[in-house]
């Protein structure tokens, strides 16, 4: 027969504790129905307050990431967009006076609405309030048949429209030499000429030298239209954490880092290896290409 043994000291606390735990639930039911204190109130206050500072981080990185998700969204379907105009015109660009690039792929995108024109970061005009890097441009004024209200916050990399019909080589677009054009899609790297991306005007024309990005910051209003702001200015704006979301000639679609920007080949006789320019202060801290 066993012989019954005694509880360990361990044993007998655990039991103690669980006695004492059974003891409390009246208690602890009317302290429920009282309602808390005034000092218990507080507690649970600080907190929830603690928790929100924890987790509102987070969730703006979260927010941040999809509107980037999106962004690149709206600009693979502009990638088609580009296919198809092209396919049915010679696999040439559009004609830089032919309404820019708004007119000739209405019909392709009319349907799309404002959303899928701008950038989820940048919806709001300067006039409304927006910040510089987080603005929406409006009417594309003669370029445009709409007398309403258009908005977008996409441009074309100029360097990519045909001439029209009776230019040649030496003719100037908007003062640039359109000798360099590419003109059409049938280009050896597509993948490393940018096509359609962030901006704010509806496009600008990058040179390898002499081009640097903007001074102004992202709170700071651009300086008038000048080497600032008829190239790199007009593109390198840091709307997604140090990067521009961008689709290529290729129609793939990718984040670039800012400097890298001045990597890929916007024209005939653009030098990727160029020496780049001083960096303006509020790039200094962004990767280097």
């Amino acid at each position: 027969m066993n012989k019954s043994r005694g509880f360990t000291p361990l044993e007998m606390n655990r039991i103690l504790t669980v006695v004492r735990q059974v003891r409390k639930v009246p208690e602890l039911r009317a302290r429920l129905l009282m309602g808390f204190t005034l000092i218990e109130l507080l507690v649970v206050i600080a907190i929830i307050a603690l928790l929100m500072a924890i987790l509102m981080p987070a969730l703006q990185r979260v927010k941040k990431q999809a509107q980037a998700v999106k962004c690149r969204a709206h600009l693979k379907q502009w990638g088609v967009i580009f296919a198809m105009y092209t396919g049915e015109n010679d696999n040439k660009f559009m004609h830089w006076d032919a309404g820019v690039w708004v007119e000739p792929l209405r019909p392709y995108y009319k349907d799309g609405g404002e959303g899928m024109r701008t950038c989820p970061k940048a919806t709001r005009s300067l006039e409304e309030g927006a910040f510089p890097t987080f603005a929406a441009w409006d009417r594309v004024n003669q370029y445009t048949q709409e007398e309403t209200v258009y908005r977008g916050s996409y441009g074309i990399n100029n360097w990519l429209y045909d001439r029209p019909p009776g230019a040649t080589s030496s003719t100037l677009m908007w003062g640039n030499p359109s000798a360099n054009n590419w003109r059409t899609t049938q280009i050896k790297s597509a993948n490393n000429v940018p096509m359609f991306l962030g901006c704010w005007r509806w496009g600008g024309a990058p040179y390898d030298t002499g081009d640097p990005a903007s001074p102004a910051g992202w709170n700071e209003p651009p300086p008038s239209e000048d080497v600032f702001t008829n190239g790199f200015g007009r593109f390198c704006l840091n709307r997604h954490n140090g990067t521009v979301n961008c689709c290529f000639v290729d129609c793939s679609v990718r984040a670039i880092g800012l400097k890298e920007m001045w990597r890929l080949k916007w024209h005939r006789v653009f030098n990727v290896h160029a020496v780049p320019p001083d960096w303006p202060e509020w790039m200094r801290k962004f990767k280097d290409y």
